[in-house]
């Protein structure tokens, strides 16, 4: 008997709304507790793994990075059994040896939004504090390195992101406060989306792709988005590429740190949460809370 297939969630970032390799297609229109996601949830099958993909801006780039719910994005995922999620990003690259162009398998991050709501246990009446000091699944970002090596991508092992509110790109003055702090790229959506899928217990890892230098290379010219989605066209091309590769290599996300991340985490007793809230959070908690 063969084993299951595993179930990758792909978010996909500016410039890739679509995969046109996946077959055995079904649209999936998922609606949760937190609200609508950005689009219909597209699965399919490539190689031997099923991917749940949904296009973080929703098809057509309709909702800016301050706008979309980030909550029931990570949520309709797990409800359609995604097991672990990679997220696909355009960033700026802060680093002079990270060039428009390269791909970044980012280890940590730094949160410089200020508008968001970053957690599903908010005004409920549940608390929950998850463990958060390594973001990122080591064993995915892992699979997604050895994919990208394989494809000829130019492929960076770590790095730091930081992710700003937007939508405006940065400032000059921020630029160069956020290169004294060793930052690797700068992004607008990782945030909070990363500390999401940690409290859905799914192994989440970013695959961060170089469009531009920020505003801080004097040797470049400003950030434009006509310069940006030039690079981008080619960046998402090559992520198409290495998504295909991992798909044939899809870690099993079985004992790895985030897929129990909720146990112990749930502060509040269990008879003080009330019937309703266990329905609408049943899809996090209720292997803690029956």
């Amino acid at each position: 008997m063969s084993s299951s297939p595993r179930i990758l969630g792909i978010i996909g970032g500016s410039g890739l709304y679509e995969l046109e390799q996946l077959t055995d297609i079904e649209e999936t229109p998922i609606d949760t507790p937190f609200g609508a996601p950005s689009d219909s949830i597209i699965a399919g099958t490539l190689g031997e793994t099923r991917l749940l993909f949904l296009p973080r801006h929703g098809r057509g780039h309709r909702l800016p990075p301050h706008r979309i719910n980030y909550r029931a994005n990570i949520l309709a995922l797990k409800m359609a059994g995604a097991e672990q999620i990679l997220s696909v990003s355009a960033v700026g690259s802060m680093q002079e040896d990270i060039h428009p162009g390269d791909m970044v398998v980012v280890d940590q991050f730094i949160d410089r939004t200020r508008h968001r709501i970053d957690t599903f246990f908010d005004d409920d009446g549940v608390v929950a504090h998850v463990e958060f000091a390594r973001p990122i699944d080591a064993q995915l970002a892992s699979s997604v390195i050895t994919a990208a090596r394989n494809t000829g991508a130019t492929v960076h092992e770590k790095g730091t992101y930081l992710c700003m509110e937007g939508p405006q790109f940065s400032t000059l003055a921020e630029s160069r406060l956020y290169r004294s702090w060793g930052v690797s790229v700068i992004g607008m959506t990782n945030f909070p989306e990363a500390r999401l899928a940690r409290e859905a217990e799914l192994p989440y890892a970013t695959l961060a792709m170089a469009t531009d230098y920020d505003c801080w290379h004097e040797g470049h010219d400003a950030v434009t988005v006509e310069a940006v989605v030039a690079v981008m066209r080619s960046n998402v091309a090559q992520a198409k590429k290495i998504i295909v590769e991992l798909a044939s290599a899809v870690p099993d996300p079985a004992g790895r740190p985030a897929t129990t991340a909720l146990s112990g985490a749930i502060i509040t007793n269990p008879e003080s949460i009330s019937p309703d809230v266990r329905d609408k959070l049943r899809p996090l908690i209720g292997k803690y809370v029956p």
